[in-house]
This record gives C-alpha cells, structure tokens and sequence, in this order.
C-alpha cells in the first residue's frame, strides 16, 4: 500500500525533523535530482585512469530549503569514484575555495605523502592550486572520499568510491544501489563548534522532565537523584541533534523521497556509507532482511540481521531481496532518535511506503559510565562529577571507592599513561567490552541486530602472527569545556607520535573514559578486531567504542610514513581527540 507525498512528510513533521518546508518535489536542481545505480538516473560516475575534480562553493537546496554547501564538481555527495583493483590512477583536484582544502581517501591503501591530511602528509591544496594524487589500486570494496581541513566534510565536501575486485566478485546480486548517509545544518559548522563550546548540552532538546517522571518514564527518582548527584545527564547521548540537523541519503533530505528501484525477486546490494560529521545512525528497511557481506570494504561471511548500527566513517554492504511487488521505507535513524533520513527502495517511480514512528529516546545507564560490575548503590549524594559543572557525556566515576561510598571521579593510580589535563574529566572503573552489544538503545528492539561479534571475515587474515607487544590508549573528555583526547592529551603541531617499525604487530586496546561512543579510525591500515575469531577476525578500519567499553584490535605496521589516527566525530577530532601514528622503518632512528 503507498502513501501520499503529503502523508508522508506529515508524518516526518510529526518525527519533529528539521527542514522540511515545501517540499519542491516537481523541481530539484540537478545535484538533486534521484540517485541510483539501478533503473533510476545514474549518479555522477567518475572513473578511470585520470579523473579530474573541483571543490567549489555551492547553494543546496534540501527539502526546498536553500543554504550554503561545499560541492566537489557541483554535487552533493560529491561524484561517485568507480575504479578497479589493479589499475593506478591520478586525480588532480582544484580548489576553488578562498580557503585551503583537501581530499583523503577514506579507507584506501595508498602511500603516506597522498593520504590528504594536512600538516601529516602533505601542505593541503591551497585557493586556485591544483594537486595530483596519484597511487596504485590494491583492494577492492566499498569506500569514501573526504576533506580533512577544517570543517567543511559538514558543508557537503564527501563522496562515495566504489573498488571492483580485479577478479570475480564473490557477492552475487542483481543489482546495486549507493547509498551515503549524512547530516547537513543551515548553522555554519563553526557557529556549532562554538555553541559546544558554550554549552556542551546545547542541541539536546530532549532532556527529562517532571512530567516525565510522573509519568513513570525513564528514570525513576531514585536513579534521577544519583545522576543529578553526579551532574550528568543520562539523555546526553548526541552532541548535535536533529534540532539542528537533517538527515540526509544521498544528499536528500526525507521530503525529496529519493528512491532506489528493483524488480521483485532480485538480490540487491545496497552499499551504504555513513558520511556524516556527528551522527551515528541505525540503519534498516522495515520488512526486509538484511544479509550483510562486507564491512569498511572488507568480504565477510554472510550474516543476516534487521537492523545494524553504522557509527560516523564506517560502510557496510548488505543484500536485500524484496519479493513483494511493494514500496520498501530505508530508515536511517540518527542513534539519539531525534530525527531520522527516509528513503525508498520500490518497484516503480514515484512511490512510497509507510515511515515507522520515531523510537523512544534512548537513556544512558551505568554500563555507559563504566560502571557495570560496580555496586551501584555505594553511590551517595556527595559523588560530584570531577571539575564540577555539568558532566555530560565526559563522566564516569573512577575505580577508588573510599569505605564511606564516595568516589574521587579522576583517579590516576590505575592509568600511569594518562596525562592530568583539563581533558580528562573523569576515568572509567570497570570498562568491559563492548564488542557483543548492538549499540545504545537496541538492547530491546525486538529483532536481530548486527554486533561486531557477528562479524567474521571471509577469507583468512593476511597476517596471523601474534602481537609482539601492547599498548592501551584511553579516550578521555571533557564535557564541560568540549575538550576530547588521547590518553588526555589534545592534539597540536607539537604533539609526539605513537611510534612504531615497518612490520611490528602491536595489539592495541582502546578504552573509552566517556559517555559518548567514539569512532576512532587509523589512516593507512587495516586492523582485526579481537572478537574470538582467530585468524578470521573481521578487518576495519573504523570502529565504534562505546561508552565506558573497550576494543581490542590487533594491527600489522606495514606502511611507512606518518598517519592520522582520530576519532571520526568531526567537532571532537576539531576539539583535539587526534593523534599521529608514525611507522619508520626498522634499524633508523
């Protein structure tokens, strides 16, 4: 059964998603007209061995609302660059900003000097210059492009790359469909760093009420008082929220209905890529399975789930075979649920099902303080959340329990290797992994939904020595003053690297001293996740830490060079949660 145009945006004004307007359903500019691999009109396709590309300024216009964006050739997303394993290739890319600008190429294998992050492997590209990137193509799958100066990846400046294997692609399908999930504001993107900085609360809307505890939701006023004791806000989950933004798929917001078409009975891959710059979605289609087979670019052996959670720089393939002749809603919901990205997967043009009701809001809990061997009752009211203030997603309470209950909130005794900074605000007692648990909120969904545990990669890993050494890297904060770190160091020109030699096997564990989850991606490589799979462990290049949990990754040095290594939230890489890894070769200095 379809729905009205109107019904349909009727329903998304009662999500409270932002921009909707008048929808101009009859008239899209170009860079908006529907994107599509299948019967649809085409995205812009690049490919290759030259390709040739121009960031400029650009007007968008989303859901009839008319703004300021970055477009690499006059598109937002950018072109999709579809290249081959195997071939090389050379992209000289113009800035036409009066800014300087930049292009990396998210989850590539490619020598240091053409990674495209400023001040590690090259200058940037300066107003009216032109650089040449130009390396080898040795993998395949499903990745993306992205500035990595300032700001501007929020304004629009990403775009999809899609990699064919050099032989036959083991995932069979019919059919394909890019799909790049992002968040867009009209708020320039340094009003909102500033605003966060103001106020590290200040997109959520959504906070408890007295009405709501009346009501009996959330909380009870036991578990308020113990939060209110410690100033921390258990609805803090999203630094910026959909009272800011509009979700976007391809570049559309929700009114624009872009659709991906079938014919019932087919196997479609749907490639999707999260672009974002602050949002972590859950990704389903209501009605249909979803199979997944490859993550960040990587084959994985087919699992099958309804729902996954795809967290800020990560890509998942996914098989999907519709039977009905029927409209299909793509639900890409923001992980706070304050807003969600709609698109269609159908049999014809012009259709549309029904869009699912928002979700209840998630609520935080002690497991997302760190918390969740401890007793919680030994909590009192005079626990304080470290410098005081609102603590927000940087609180957990530290691992010291004095006899009378109370808990000094940033006890060193236990990390030696982090630094005593305004940008450590607090340290996670008990942190546990968190690899087997959905992501916050879809404990209780009511159906499967994908865990890195599920994960297992295809084929053997390349490399199945064991780690000759380890090292821990916490992921600290502070709230209050929106300062995010490595082990409490922010990160500037002077900051020491993390060192390492060509072809050291180092396992590395990430904790998160946070209430917030942190998508740390490491440029340059591929890790396996420690999951309890051996040498078939999943290989990624991003991963999701949630709060007060920890990841253990295992990771083979072999690129020389200095690589980026940061969280892949675009305000708290901005607010210093970076770092440097560099590989030297073995026997120098």
């Amino acid at each position: 059964m379809t729905q009205s145009y109107l019904d349909r945006r009727a329903v998304l004004r009662g999500a409270t998603l932002m921009g909707s307007g008048v929808a101009l359903a009859g008239w899209l500019p170009a860079w908006a007209q529907p994107v599509s691999a299948g019967i649809a009109p085409d995205m812009p396709v690049l490919s290759g061995e030259e390709i040739a590309i121009r960031i400029a300024h650009q007007p968008v216009t989303i859901d009839g609302r008319t703004s300021h964006g970055i477009a690499m050739n006059g598109t937002i997303p950018a072109p999709l660059i579809r290249l081959r394993e195997g071939q090389n290739v050379r992209i000289a890319v113009t800035n036409a900003l009066d800014e300087d600008s930049s292009v990396h190429w998210h989850g590539l294998i490619l020598p240091a000097e053409m990674d495209g992050v400023p001040g590690i492997s090259f200058p940037g590209i300066r107003p009216n210059e032109t650089f040449v990137y130009e390396f080898p193509i040795v993998q395949s799958g499903t990745y993306w492009y992205h500035s990595h100066s300032g700001l501007q990846e929020q304004l629009g400046h990403y775009g999809p790359i899609i990699i064919d294997p050099a032989g036959e692609d083991p995932v069979r399908s019919d059919r394909e469909h890019v799909i790049v999930l992002s968040d867009y504001s009209a708020t320039h993107p340094h009003v909102i760093f500033r605003k966060l900085k103001q106020q590290g609360g200040y997109f959520n809307r959504r906070r408890q009420t007295l009405a709501g505890l009346l009501a009996g939701r959330d909380q009870t006023l036991r578990e308020r008082l113990r939060w209110g004791a410690m100033r921390m806000d258990p609805t803090d989950v999203a630094d910026v929220t959909g009272a800011a933004y509009t979700y976007l798929v391809n570049g559309h917001g929700p009114a624009d209905n872009w659709t991906g078409l079938f014919r019932p009975g087919e196997r479609v891959r749907l490639r999707v890529i999260n672009a974002a710059a602050m949002t972590i979605f859950n990704f389903r289609i209501p009605g249909l399975k979803l199979t997944i087979v490859q993550a960040d670019g990587q084959n994985v052996r087919p699992v099958a789930a309804n729902e996954l959670q795809i967290t800020v720089a990560e890509t998942y393939d996914v098989i999907v075979e519709p039977v009905e002749d029927r409209p299909y809603t793509i639900v890409a919901e923001a992980s706070d649920r304050s807003g969600m990205g709609c698109a269609t997967l159908a049999p014809r043009a012009g259709m549309s099902a029904q869009i699912p009701l928002p979700r209840e809001r998630p609520i935080l809990t002690m497991t997302d303080m760190g918390m969740s061997a401890m007793d919680h009752g030994a909590l009192n009211d005079d626990s304080r959340a470290g410098d005081g203030g609102h603590a927000g997603h940087g609180a957990a309470v530290s691992a010291t329990a004095t006899p009378q209950g109370s808990h000094a909130m940033r006890d060193f005794s236990n990390v030696p290797n982090v630094a005593r900074t305004p940008a450590v605000q607090s340290i996670a007692p008990m942190p546990i992994d968190r690899t087997g648990e959905p992501g916050i909120g879809l404990d209780d969904v009511g159906h499967d939904v994908l865990t890195y545990r599920h994960l297992m990669a295809l084929d053997r890993n390349p490399d199945v020595r064991a780690p000759s050494r380890s090292l821990q890297i916490h992921l600290t904060g502070n709230m209050e003053r929106y300062m995010w770190a490595f082990d409490g160091v922010t990160f500037n020109a002077l900051t020491a690297p993390i060192p390492f030699r060509q072809d050291e096997r180092v396992r590395i564990t990430l904790i998160n001293d946070t209430m917030m989850a942190h998508p740390i991606h490491l440029h340059g490589h591929f890790f396996e996740l420690v999951t309890g799979h051996g040498s078939y462990a999943p290989r990624k290049h991003t991963v999701n830490v949630l709060p007060g949990g920890s990841v253990t990754l295992d990771v083979t040095t072999d690129a020389l060079g200095d690589w980026a290594f940061h969280c892949h939230l675009l305000y708290h890489m901005h607010a210093g949660m970076m770092h440097v890894v560099a590989v030297r070769a073995k026997g120098t200095g």
